[in-house]
């Protein structure tokens, strides 16, 4: 089972996108657009201040007013933030996010923001895993010789 770190580490791209609480609803959604991403965190001077996603600008914010624009990310974001630790395991990440109903986590190192945590991230790890795992079966049903295998880390 690999830890957040790993999962931080094997990520094509590590940034991690924000915005201020005080943007609109719509440069919020550009922003998430333009970087393929779907959360920004919303920092307020050195502090995370909340984390605001697609679902939150679809919900609570196309929703509930005829003037989305006009939104400030403020009033849309969901706070307090979950997060999690680069010591974490991924298992940690999937019972979190299933228990809350999340879909991205902040990953905090000592209080420093080292990386942000989708689902997607951990489910292509667990579909590697998984693949990995099957492969290993196949050969060893087949017979043919393997090498004693390393996990993949």
């Amino acid at each position: 089972m690999k830890t957040v770190a790993q999962i931080i580490k094997s990520k094509p791209d590590q940034a991690v996108h924000s915005i201020t609480p005080q943007a609109s609803m719509l440069e919020a959604a550009t922003l998430m657009a333009r970087h393929n991403v779907g959360a920004l965190l919303v920092i307020e001077g050195e502090r995370i201040a909340g984390i605001v996603s697609e679902r939150d600008i679809a919900r609570r914010g196309v929703l509930a007013s005829d003037a989305p624009a006009q939104i400030p990310v403020l009033d849309i974001m969901s706070s307090p933030v979950q997060f999690v630790q680069p010591n974490q395991t991924t298992d940690d990440c999937m019972a979190l996010m299933t228990e809350k109903r999340l879909r991205h986590l902040p990953v905090l190192d000592n209080g420093r923001l080292v990386g942000m945590l989708s689902i997607g991230d951990l489910v292509k790890d667990v579909i590697s895993e998984q693949e990995f795992i099957i492969h290993q079966l196949e050969h060893y049903i087949s017979g043919d010789r393997v090498e004693a295998a390393v996990w993949r880390s």
